[in-house]
């Protein structure tokens, strides 16, 4: 069975996914929602924040009123492919030093906990600072590397890693101003976008996945039950999940429930059983409900690794 023919029934992994090249037409203006909310936080592998210490992104009119932790997770924003083209999928990352300049630059020139993700900023670039007053967050850029676009990259591209960087900044700081960013040369343009007017986040549902995994997070470990949590806005709120082993055979699946599901993308949490699997390594996924029984586009799914213990 071919690649897209088994996106349409249950989805493959996104790794065993070829790059896709269909471009995604972004409106770096407008506003829209958010996958906002209460998500727990997904952060380093190594030492991830509790629960109660879980920063929360901003709707789209206001600021929750949860702090960011304080240990320094922040939501990094990488680039995937998916059945509709490249989009943003969203990571909690730990950061040293200024948590937006951090989540910058880790959006930048990072390197993704996920291997599915990617980040659409070209070698040789960085930023100088993150500067939240009057209503406006100012990305400085460290040179002019990333001023005009570079030989390669789509408009769309361009575009997108923007929106990466908007939405990165944006999360950290917990506001939705508008982003500008400005080379030392007094340049205001990113890969040849203009920026002096201010950028928002553009509409979730142009340039966001529309399913994303917190936990696990990948490389878990995990045993007997845990609990699965993201956001999304999926089909009557309803966010399918499966559990596959090394040779793609789906070996447990089920169904959480979000909180909404038509304008933005809302939190999910259910718990998993792996008591009756062996031992070893698995991939969990979850997904978006595709009421159209592979009519329409294909739903648009998440994976984490994870091994069972």
């Amino acid at each position: 069975k071919g690649i897209m023919d088994t996106m349409r029934t249950t989805p493959r992994p996104v790794r065993t996914l070829a790059a896709l090249a269909v471009g995604v037409l972004l409106t770096t203006s407008a506003c829209g929602g958010d996958d906002s909310a209460t998500d727990p936080v997904a952060a380093d592998r190594s030492e991830s924040p509790t629960a109660a210490e879980s920063p929360s992104e901003p709707a789209p009119s206001d600021v929750p009123s949860e702090e960011p932790a304080a240990a320094g997770a922040v939501p990094v924003y990488y680039v995937g492919d998916t059945g509709v083209g490249p989009r943003l999928f969203r990571e909690f990352r730990r950061v040293s030093g200024e948590p937006a300049l951090g989540a910058a630059e880790m959006a930048a020139s990072g390197e993704p906990a996920d291997p599915d993700y990617r980040s659409l900023f070209p070698g040789g670039g960085g930023f100088d600072t993150v500067d939240h007053s009057g209503g406006t967050i100012a990305v400085t850029l460290s040179d002019e590397t990333w001023v005009e676009r570079p030989s390669g990259m789509a408009d769309a591209e361009a575009e997108l890693a923007l929106q990466a960087l908007v939405h990165t900044v944006q999360g950290a700081l917990q506001s939705r101003d508008p982003v500008t960013v400005t080379s030392p040369s007094g340049a205001t343009t990113l890969f040849g976008v203009e920026t002096s007017d201010g950028v928002d986040n553009a509409d979730p549902f142009d340039v966001l996945n529309l399913v994303s995994i917190t936990a696990p997070e990948q490389g878990a470990s995990v045993s007997g039950a845990f609990t699965a949590s993201g956001v999304a806005s999926s089909f009557e709120a309803t966010v399918p999940w499966e559990v596959r082993d090394g040779s793609d055979a789906v070996v447990a699946r089920g169904f959480a429930t979000a909180e909404g599901w038509m304008d933005a993308l809302y939190p999910w949490e259910t718990e998993v059983d792996v008591s009756d699997l062996a031992p070893g390594t698995y991939t969990f996924i979850a997904m978006t409900d595709d009421p159209s029984g592979g009519e329409g586009n294909p739903p648009m799914f998440d994976t984490k690794e994870i091994t069972v213990g």
